[in-house]
């Protein structure tokens, strides 16, 4: 009996509850209007590589989804803007370990710009407040491949014409000038990126002004396959 009775008292004792008043974390909230005014554009490229580090070393932060999607239902002020492949094995907000709020993503096979995307970069900035726009390539890109063999089909033709200025600026490279060649086809891809910066400086006089008086950075970079490891490009 005593012991009965001694149980009985265990389970009579109040379990404290957790507390409810401690301060959301960034992972469980999403980025206020405050938070983005206040950053600047190398703080944004700062956290992406710091989110990156995390993706390749400990994995990415655990997050209370649920209450970012209520959080986020007001209106969102992302960060940064990425433009990247369509690519299935790039899942872009992992990659920097950011979640519901966090970025803008544009996606189109190749990664290359054109008027939609140019203006979704505008709005994304200009109308948004992101500091920064991210123009992400990848190794073993379906798209460098085809654009270096001249594939041609359908829509996918007129598509692959916006990455040829790439292939073409490569005339010179000495070796396998094929998709059967990594290093080219690695070759064309960081090019490509290159000159995608270069166009939407050129074609955007909104974003190249915002660049110029330091209001956003507009920057590239590179993701390995195998490690998920991002070069930036500055």
């Amino acid at each position: 009996m005593r012991r009965f009775g001694w149980t009985v008292a265990l389970l009579l004792i109040p379990i404290a509850a957790p507390a409810q008043d401690a301060a959301p974390t960034r992972a469980q909230r999403v980025l206020t209007q405050q938070e983005q005014a206040a950053l600047t554009p190398d703080d944004v490229l700062r956290a992406l590589r710091q989110g990156n580090q995390r993706f390749t070393t400990v994995g990415v932060t655990r997050r209370d989804h649920l209450a970012q999607v209520r959080d986020a239902a007001g209106g969102q002020h992302p960060e940064a803007m990425i433009l990247s492949c369509i690519d299935s094995r790039i899942p872009v907000e992992d990659v920097f370990d950011r979640g519901i709020g966090d970025v803008f993503v544009a996606r189109v096979a190749g990664n290359f710009e054109n008027t939609d995307i140019l203006g979704s970069m505008e709005y994304a900035t200009k109308v948004s407040g992101a500091k920064l726009v991210l123009v992400l390539g990848h190794e073993d890109c379906g798209a460098i491949k085809a654009a270096i063999d001249g594939a041609k089909l359908g829509n996918i033709t007129a598509m692959l014409a916006n990455i040829q200025p790439a292939v073409a600026a490569l005339a010179d490279y000495e070796g396998d000038r094929t998709s059967a060649n990594p290093d080219f086809v690695q070759a064309v891809a960081v090019k490509n990126v290159q000159l995608t910066i270069d166009r939407v400086r050129q074609l955007s006089p909104i974003l190249r002004k915002m660049e110029e008086q330091g209001q956003i950075k507009i920057a590239g970079a590179f993701y390995e396959m195998k490690t998920g490891k991002v070069a930036f490009i500055e």
